[in-house]
């Protein structure tokens, strides 16, 4: 029987990952689903043969044609068009522009016509689509509001698409300034200085100390290159690795909160792509409890995980979603204030909505400042690199022009 790898939330709130057989993916689902374990992710270990390399690398549609997918999916189904017919319409479209989606289409009108659900038939592709997405489209069929939860899921999509291009953007420059100095250095010591050593050794002088110490640096980084370079490869692989494990995931992402700085930047994103999920989650008409089920994984920290867990807990016993999160620390005080007042008026997706446009703002506004931060100190770092070795290599020029000049 096919193997599948689960990412699971246990009835008593713990996060486990298992690898399970199964006949199909549906079958283990609702086995799953009925022993009570929240699914987080569900995929068939090793390869597909289907839906092309797509679906062999374990990814997913693109978000950009996902979205367009869905616009044209809303404004047909406000239209009034069964949905037989629009998926017969989207799929004559997407078919002229190629591509894994028009596939998975084609495979999902065959198994509405054949009385499927929309949203069984996209979980058949579960791995295709965001839990997110596929969530929304069940609660839609739950509450007759398809249109409006897909169209919930778009105004998600696109802002959470424009605060990852936001992100992406303030920090290309930061990076092409470290690697621009980092080559520059590179070249200064691997073809600058040899070429400045071989004419101070064919002359013969002595060289000042500082002179000497970068010539001898130099000389045992080109000569042990054999050496380093494995050793540093097999550490950023070995860090890697050990970042993935649970325990070295835990330990990174509990750095990531407390490290200067960027841990007030860490919690942010990750409470506000929590309290934007929540919100559309909400909004779809899925109860509270099983809305901060789903959006749990958003969070994308063990640690917030963990505390969110217990969170959920004291939701579940009839506790205020205030409360439990001001217990657990999981939100700046001023969210948790929004939100105290969201559940007091009964405006709760609103409000959550509204925390996480705050949060955005605030994530933006403190990358920003940082990367302008980072730049003017990678130019005065890479300035005074490129500086002391220059000073070096010419030392011994200004030694002898010293001592013609005397």
């Amino acid at each position: 029987m096919p193997l599948f790898t689960c990412k699971l939330g246990t009835p008593d709130g713990t996060i486990v990952q298992r690898e399970l057989e199964a006949v199909d993916e549906l079958q283990l689902r609702a086995g799953l689903e009925g022993q009570g374990y929240h699914i987080f992710a569900l995929q068939r270990a090793g390869l597909k043969l289907s839906f092309n390399l797509l679906q062999q690398r374990g990814g997913r549609i693109d978000n950009r044609e996902l979205l367009a997918f869905n616009q044209e999916l809303v404004v047909l189904l406000k239209s009034g068009m069964p949905i037989v017919p629009v998926l017969d319409a989207i799929l004559e479209h997407r078919l002229k522009a190629g591509g894994a989606l028009a596939q998975v289409l084609g495979q999902v009108r065959e198994d509405v016509k054949g009385g499927a659900a929309l949203s069984t038939a996209f979980e058949r592709h579960g791995r295709l689509f965001p839990p997110l997405y596929l969530a929304s489209v069940r609660a839609g069929e739950r509450t007759g509001e398809v249109p409006q939860t897909i169209r919930r899921y778009i105004v998600f999509l696109k802002r959470a698409e424009e605060l990852r291009k936001k992100l992406i953007a303030a920090l290309v420059y930061p990076a092409i300034l470290v690697v621009v100095a980092v080559l520059a250095i590179m070249l200064l010591l691997i073809y600058v200085v040899p070429t400045f050593s071989q004419v101070y050794a064919d002359a013969g002088s002595q060289l000042p100390l500082l002179t000497r110490l970068l010539i001898n640096f130099t000389g045992v980084l080109r000569s042990t290159v054999i050496v380093w370079l494995p050793l540093l490869i097999a550490a950023i692989v070995a860090l890697r690795s050990w970042s993935r494990s649970e325990g070295g995931r835990q330990r990174v992402d509990r750095w990531k909160l407390v490290f200067p700085v960027l841990g007030d930047l860490f919690l942010g994103y990750a409470v506000s792509s929590f309290a934007r999920t929540l919100a559309t989650l909400l909004g779809s008409g899925i109860p509270i409890v099983e809305s901060l089920r789903m959006s749990l994984a958003t969070l994308n920290n063990r640690v917030l995980e963990k505390g969110m867990v217990v969170a959920i807990h004291q939701v579940e016993e009839g506790g205020r979603l205030s409360v439990a999160l001001e217990q657990q620390k999981l939100m700046p005080p001023l969210a948790l204030r929004m939100l105290g007042v969201g559940e007091a008026t009964g405006s709760l997706e609103e409000m959550l909505s509204d925390i996480a446009e705050h949060l955005e703002a605030q994530v933006e506004e403190r990358l920003q400042m940082l990367s302008t931060a980072i730049e003017p100190a990678v130019m005065l770092i890479m300035g005074l690199v490129i500086g002391v070795i220059i000073v070096a290599m010419y030392l011994p020029i200004f030694k002898l022009a010293g001592a013609v000049g005397g």
